[in-house]
């Protein structure tokens, strides 16, 4: 594996974003190296989450605030001094993003902007991560992945208001951070798919829900096509570019994250794989609902996370389908989904 987490062994981490799916899965990973982890965000997103019913928030320094709030944030920095800063808070959501465009400038711009501002004002950082997203770039629907160098122009106000987050973060490196004594990079990722995602509106969770319910899955765009990846492959990512750049500031940039060509599959594709490893005759239904605009082509070419680090994908959509079911019917079944969590990063990780 090309990442050390023993690196992570008594290092002091901020996570903000730490209640949602991937920041969960996040604080679990850098818990099990041993970190000192101190998370930042709102109360959990959904309810059930991942962040209460997995055990993690009595084992690190869970701090309930929202990243708009600059003096809140600027305490925890006080507080906490952190070594390395993962920022993840961020309001998720495309269709959210129709409904309350503000909301969604105000987290996901100037939650940045306050991220970079601690930063700038705490020399006890020495890594700080952005995550971002693959929708950052201007899409035409072409079918090539989109490089780390390909113009930025998000359509909907989530992905809009995520390309801004990058050229904040641009800003505050060519501005701040390029004086100072912290390695800096965004990483943009595909979509993500495990066990604990409660969100609305994203498929696999929808899956679930139609699963455990037996009725038909309800799919709304089947033809489009996604990088989808479990979440411990982004995880696995971010947390070799930290502590790469952490240890040398060369390998601060901006990169994609995403799986190989072979498992950019289609809405369609992926609900099939889902009932393949579900079972029980679960089937699915073509229904478009007649929402607002998503993109329905959209790759990214990883070259440079590859030709950098020698970072691959570990396991293929088939495999995250597997696991996340393999999640699902653990908490069905009210079995401890930790020692699931647990197996899985071990499995992941050797």
């Amino acid at each position: 594996m090309w990442v050390d987490l023993e690196f992570y062994r008594g290092k002091k981490v901020l996570v903000t974003g730490h209640t949602g799916f991937k920041g969960s899965w996040l604080c679990k990973i850098l818990i099990n190296a041993g970190a000192e982890v101190t998370g930042y965000s709102l109360t959990p997103p959904t309810n059930p989450n991942l962040f209460e019913i997995s055990g993690i928030e009595q084992k690190m320094n869970s701090i309930i605030g929202d990243i708009r709030d600059l003096a809140g944030l600027k305490a925890v920095f006080d507080t906490c001094q952190p070594e390395i800063v993962f920022h993840l808070a961020a309001q998720p959501i495309v269709r959210d993003s129709y409904k309350n465009p503000v909301y969604t400038y105000e987290t996901n711009v100037m939650g940045t902007v306050n991220i970079c501002e601690c930063v700038r004002m705490n020399p006890c950082v020495k890594s700080f991560l952005n995550v971002t997203t693959d929708k950052v770039y201007h899409n035409n629907e072409w079918e090539w992945g989109y490089r780390e160098i390909d113009p930025l122009d998000g359509y909907d106000p989530y992905s809009n208001s995520k390309s801004c987050s990058e050229l904040v973060t641009h800003s505050y490196i060519n501005s701040f951070f390029c004086n100072m004594d912290v390695a800096v990079s965004t990483a943009r990722a595909g979509n993500v798919i495990g066990g604990g995602d409660f969100a609305n509106d994203r498929i696999i969770p929808d899956c679930i829900r139609a699963a455990l319910k037996k009725e038909n899955i309800v799919v709304r765009n089947p033809y489009s096509t996604r990088p989808y990846q479990h979440v411990l492959e982004p995880l696995a990512a971010y947390l070799m570019i930290v502590q790469k750049q952490y240890e040398d500031s060369k390998y601060a940039g901006f990169y994609n994250v995403g799986p190989d060509d072979r498992d950019c599959v289609t809405t369609g594709e992926l609900v099939n794989l889902f009932c393949k490893h579900w079972q029980e005759g679960i089937q699915w239904v073509n229904k478009s609902d007649g929402g607002p605009h998503e993109a329905n082509f959209l790759k990214l070419d990883c070259s440079k996370l590859k030709t950098t680090f020698g970072w691959k994908p570990v396991w293929s959509v088939d495999d995250a389908i597997e696991k996340t079911v393999e999640w699902a019917k653990v908490y069905a079944s009210e079995k401890p989904v930790e020692e699931c969590m647990d197996r899985q990063i071990k499995e992941f990780f050797i």
